[in-house]
């Protein structure tokens, strides 16, 4: 079969020799560096051919073809464009007369046919999905979230035809394979790239696959090896002056999704990469009977717990001078904010998490609250997360409280216990004798969750108490808006309709709706000395997001390098965020409910103020994305498993290594060079949408359009270094001054008379 390749060229008319019409030979294709635009045509029954080279007559116009596109649709709207159509012959006359002639097109005889012998197969028209082009989603998927399944067969077919898919087939290295760092070794005068795979401890390769095609969606097709581990899928190169890298944690891996087509008997697979963190990398590759599917190798340590197989923090060994698992020590961390106390008591209770699984070993409880009574109040909590202390007010005495919702049920059940449970709270703070609840949900649901035997808090039963609704959506919402927004940063932006785009996805509203309530959490303890509650349904998900920020505004230790590693050990990793269940670590179930953003919304938030207040914090925004790319890549075991009990039974302090261990053991390179130590200062951020912008930093990072110009990273670390520099040159001034002053006080007391008591004064010496 012969096909002809149509371009047009979309600008003003100019005078350009016409061009002959196509002979019985053929053009060279030339090298496509971006994905075309393609428009496939089935060819029509056999027809003898033409005995003359020249194109036959054009027929009467025809009626509308399904098969062809609207008029003018070929071209997009950009002064400059290039566009690529895959024609039968036959069809050509009747697609000609299908173009208007407008001004910004080029007339009939100034197209170039490019007629070349290909072998492609037919595609109907969607929807439906054609039958040979079969689409194997890995993870059950009816669609590609970054384009449609019809523009990614276009893709594919478009690398396929490009000739930049060799027939060499795929190697594959046994899993004992061992490859050093990457490195440039020089031969003479001249340096050799080398396609080595970087290796952690404990990481080896599974498979390799040569003359894969990498679709990017920013610089065109790039043809590499690449490489999967137990740890990451590796891309790398070498065909351009600086060798091009891709790589991807296993851990981020959300589904894989195939597809396949069949050319000279050969199947090219494509296989794209939905990731948890806002890209969706795209490959194409020749498949080969006699090397494992480099997709199912993928898949299975993609998702090791779907296939019987460790985390791969269990297999990493790396060492670090500094043991990051020592960071957060309950009873040091209760020291410090004064507790014990008369009021309040570190209770042992849940030390086997018989009373609650779902908390720590180590709570906070009013002292005067005796066993029998505390029995009532844990059945009378969902998940039996009793109220309990997070942060005391090292003046007023008023408490951070945290728990989940009273089960109220539909007939307003009361329980006397945790009645005089709030009450004794109450009591500690002798500023005042009120308790400001803050429940998180929207009070629409709460009320539903009555239904469910949930619900909240009633006034009547409750004196002395303030009920607060912060009307912040559940985790489904949070969800669908993070999905919102990947479409709009990923793969390409769209520059007109940008800041309506982001609107829309209301993640920015629900950061608001974050920052607004934590604001009043904090106002109430520091302006109103009051103690407050906090608590959602199960108290584990927006409970934790809002008691970590209200505490980073009001105590400055949790601002420090240290003391954000503490408050994430304490208020959401100890306290039972469900780490598992939101991420989905080494679960290939990416459809499931439970997963949800609620953690990255929290780091989101803390930027926020990071942006607003950007000398009170020590850190600086790399320890954020740190942080967050750790929180999927299953390398540490600082956030495996959804509780502090099942993360004692797993071992993991002493199998696995804490993210906190590299950190520390390069502080350098998350330390803020401009921090200044706001001690007792609380923050109040703004909480309007005007003073909130889309973290591109973390959102957009993997568009080379939106990265900054200027290497800031490196100044940072400069800068660093120079306030390293100032600071001991400013010590050993002070060093000098001291000596200065010591002598001259031992000569004065020498040379001195009885009438000169007074001298020259200190400070001016100096």
């Amino acid at each position: 079969m012969s096909l002809f390749l149509l371009l047009t060229f979309c600008i003003s008319p100019v005078s350009l020799p016409r061009l002959p019409p196509p002979s019985p030979g053929s053009y060279s294709l030339p090298r496509l560096l971006l994905p075309p635009r393609l428009l496939l045509l089935p060819p029509p029954a056999p027809t003898p051919p033409s005995p003359g080279p020249r194109l036959p007559p054009p027929p009467p116009p025809p009626s509308p073809s399904p098969l062809l596109p609207p008029p003018g649709s070929l071209l997009p709207p950009s002064p400059l464009s290039v566009s690529l159509c895959l024609i039968s012959p036959p069809h050509l006359p009747s697609l000609l007369h299908s173009i208007p002639s407008p001004s910004c097109l080029l007339p009939p005889s100034h197209f170039l046919y490019i007629r070349f012998p290909v072998s492609l197969p037919r595609l109907p028209p969607p929807p439906p999905a054609p039958t040979s082009l079969p689409r194997h989603d890995c993870h059950s998927s009816s669609s590609s979230p970054t384009g449609s399944h019809v523009e990614w067969c276009k893709q594919l077919i478009a690398a396929t035809i490009s000739c930049q898919i060799s027939s060499v087939p795929a190697d594959t290295a046994s899993g004992d394979c061992k490859v050093g760092h990457p490195h440039t070794h020089t031969d003479g005068t001249k340096q050799v790239q080398t396609d080595e795979v970087p290796l952690v401890p404990g990481e080896t390769i599974k498979a390799v696959a040569k003359d894969v095609m990498y679709i990017c969606p920013f610089t065109g097709l790039v043809t590499g090896t690449l490489t999967s581990t137990n740890y990451k899928l590796y891309f790398i190169s070498l065909e351009r002056d600086t060798p091009f890298i891709l790589d991807v944690n296993l851990g981020a891996i959300s589904r894989l999704e195939t597809i396949s087509v069949q050319s000279h008997g050969e199947n090219t697979r494509g296989m794209e990469i939905v990731c948890k963190d806002m890209r969706s990398p795209r490959f194409a590759y020749k498949e080969d009977a006699s090397q494992p599917e480099i997709v199912e190798v993928l898949a299975k340590h993609a998702f090791p717990l779907s296939n019987d197989l460790p985390l791969f923090a269990f297999l990493y060994k790396e060492e670090f001078p500094v043991d990051g698992w020592k960071v957060y020590d309950p009873m040091a961390e209760y020291k410090r904010q004064g507790l014990p106390n008369e009021s309040w008591t570190i209770s042992k209770m849940n030390s086997s998490y018989e009373v609650c699984d779902t908390y720590p070993a180590l709570v906070v409880i009013p002292t005067s609250i005796k066993d029998d009574h505390l029995k009532g109040v844990v059945a009378f909590r969902a998940r039996h997360r009793i109220p309990v202390l997070s942060w005391i007010h090292p003046e007023s005495q008023a408490t951070i409280v945290r728990s989940s919702q009273p089960l109220v049920g539909p007939s307003d059940r009361r329980c006397k216990e945790d009645e005089r449970y709030l009450q004794t709270i109450m009591d500690a703070n002798a500023q005042s004798h009120k308790l400001t609840i803050f429940d998180a949900r929207q009070s629409s649901v709460a009320d539903n969750n009555k239904a469910k035997d949930g619900g909240y808090e009633s006034e009547s039963f409750y004196p002395n108490v303030e009920l607060n609704f912060l009307e912040i959506p559940n985790i489904h919402v949070m969800r669908e808006s993070l999905r919102k927004l990947k479409e709009v940063v990923y793969p390409s932006i769209d520059e007109a309709h940008w800041h309506s785009a982001v609107d829309q996805t209301h993640w920015l509203e629900y950061i608001r709706l974050l920052l607004a309530g934590a604001v009043r959490i904090a106002d109430k303890l520091e302006s109103g000395k009051t103690s407050v509650m906090v608590h959602c349904s199960d108290g584990w998900d927006r409970t934790s997001q809002l008691t970590s920020l209200a505490m980073l505004m009001l105590d400055s230790h949790y601002r420090t390098l240290r003391g954000f590693q503490v408050l994430l050990e304490k208020e959401w990793i100890s306290f039972g965020h469900k780490f598992a269940a939101r991420v989905g670590h080494g679960d290939e179930n990416h459809a499931n409910s439970e997963r949800s953003p609620l953690f990255i919304q929290f780091i989101d938030c803390v930027w926020q103020m990071n942006r607003q207040f950007p000398a009170a914090f020590e850190f600086n925004e790399l320890f954020l994305i740190t942080i967050l790319d750790h929180l999927y890549s299953c390398l540490f075991g600082t956030f495996l498993y959804d509780s502090e009990q099942e993360r004692v039974a797993k071992e993991v302090q002493t199998k696995t290594v804490s993210l906190w261990s590299y950190i520390n053991s390069q502080p350098e390179d998350f330390t803020n060079p401009f921090y200044v130590d706001y001690e007792h200062q609380v923050l109040y951020p703004l909480a309007s949408v005007r003073h909130l912008e889309l973290w591109t930093g973390y959102y957009v990072r993997w568009n080379p359009r939106m990265r900054p110009q200027m290497p800031v990273h490196q100044n940072l670390k400069e800068l660093l270094f120079l306030r390293a520099e100032l600071q001991r040159k400013v010590d050993e001034l002070e060093r000098e001054a001291s000596s200065s002053r010591g002598s001259l006080s031992s000569s004065s007391e020498h040379t001195s008379s009885p009438s000169h008591s007074g001298g020259t004064p200190l400070h001016t010496i100096v």
